[in-house]
């Protein structure tokens, strides 16, 4: 049995269910809670200042996502991910996400453009007062969103579900250090290239974007930049 993980305080304001989940696939992505590890759901509660209920109930979501799995009277094993599992999610994500986005150029509206703006400066304020849940959580609503211009719900389903089963070892580590910025602010440059209606430069960016999940956030190195050289 692991020892308990260095978890943040919780967020009182936010559904207790809600944030109990957030926080915990927060330190699975960034490798706070260990691989192959086995966690019960009364020391989590413990850790968090809550019942055990909420932690098994977001485990069980996070099974759902297959980031844990199930052990028998112990609690639950953290899963592991092989390079080649992280190989195949982020290339099925570069098949994906890149066209999708670059079609919907000239098809956000005003008001869509207002709401991914104000998604992106969260982001932004997130990789600034280093919140790393509140990071991975409007990151992903940005994406979403992004991709719901689409009109096609499968493919935000999917994007979605993919990008929360990337593990990002490095990404707490870059947070401390205050090198997460320009990433966050990306966000803001993908919107400029939408707004410009430059299909193309949108497509390249979030191939770069992409690539920093599987390069520098989970190796230390940007994939990204290595494929272009």
């Amino acid at each position: 049995m692991s020892t308990t993980p260095n978890l943040p305080p919780l967020n009182r304001h936010a559904s207790l269910r809600e944030t109990v989940i957030e926080q915990l696939r927060a330190a699975i992505i960034s490798g706070e809670m260990e691989e192959g590890e086995v966690y019960s759901a009364p020391a989590l509660g413990k850790a968090f200042g809550v019942s055990p209920t909420p932690v098994r109930e977001a485990m069980v979501e996070l099974a759902q996502d297959g980031l844990v799995e199930t052990v028998k009277n112990k609690g639950f094993r953290i899963r592991g991910v092989s390079d080649k599992e992280l190989d195949d999610l982020t290339e099925v994500r570069l098949l994906l996400e890149p066209p999708a986005v670059a079609d919907v150029v000239g098809r956000v509206p005003e008001g869509g453009f207002v709401e991914l703006r104000e998604l992106a400066q969260r982001i932004v304020d997130a990789a600034r007062d280093k919140d790393l849940a509140r990071y991975l959580v409007t990151d992903r609503e940005f994406h979403a969103r992004l991709l719901s211009h689409t009109g096609n719900d499968q493919l935000v389903a999917l994007a979605t579900s993919l990008r929360m089963r990337t593990r990002m070892y490095g990404l707490k580590s870059l947070m401390r250090q205050g090198l997460l910025d320009g990433s966050a602010r990306e966000h803001h440059e993908l919107l400029d290239h939408m707004e410009a209606g430059d299909a193309k430069a949108t497509f390249e960016l979030m191939r770069r974007h992409i690539g920093h999940a599987r390069g520098l956030w989970a190796t230390g190195y940007d994939s990204a930049e290595t494929d272009e050289g």
